[in-house]
């Protein structure tokens, strides 16, 4: 098995992150999970949480509203909605989030609903995980 696997982590705004990790935890939309060096190829989506990639003796963290993840034994890919540093984010940034999900929730169609409302409840999360 081997010890470390590439992680690389993109936004619409910029690449925020391309380094070798040896695992990589993931706000998964159907639960979080943790990706090793050689772990089943996978591709699924995110919801908003923090994503936490080791490597090199620190850890990296980041703030994610969701997007997608491609796993695979040599590395995981990240195309996120949105990402920032965890260092970098703020209370008021969260808010902004939160009313961004919620003025799509106000949108969306009933079938959408209940994921429309995970969302903001997800992202409401935010606030209480980063201790905000």
């Amino acid at each position: 098995m081997a010890d470390m696997m590439q992680f690389d982590l993109v936004s619409p705004e910029r690449m925020l992150a391309s380094f070798e990790a040896s695992e990589v935890e993931i706000p998964g939309a159907e639960g979080d999970f943790t990706a090793m060096p050689d772990h089943a190829a996978l591709v699924t989506t995110m919801r908003p949480g923090v994503l936490k990639a080791k490597g090199a003796g620190q850890t990296s963290e980041y703030v994610v509203t969701g997007g997608f993840v491609e796993v695979s034994g040599a590395g995981v890919s990240v195309l996120a909605e949105h990402a920032v540093p965890r260092d970098e984010i703020s209370r008021d940034a969260v808010e902004a989030m939160i009313a961004e999900a919620e003025s799509a929730a106000a949108e969306v169609t009933p079938g959408l609903k209940d994921a429309a409302d995970k969302r903001i409840a997800d992202t409401r999360g935010l606030l209480e995980q980063l201790g905000l």
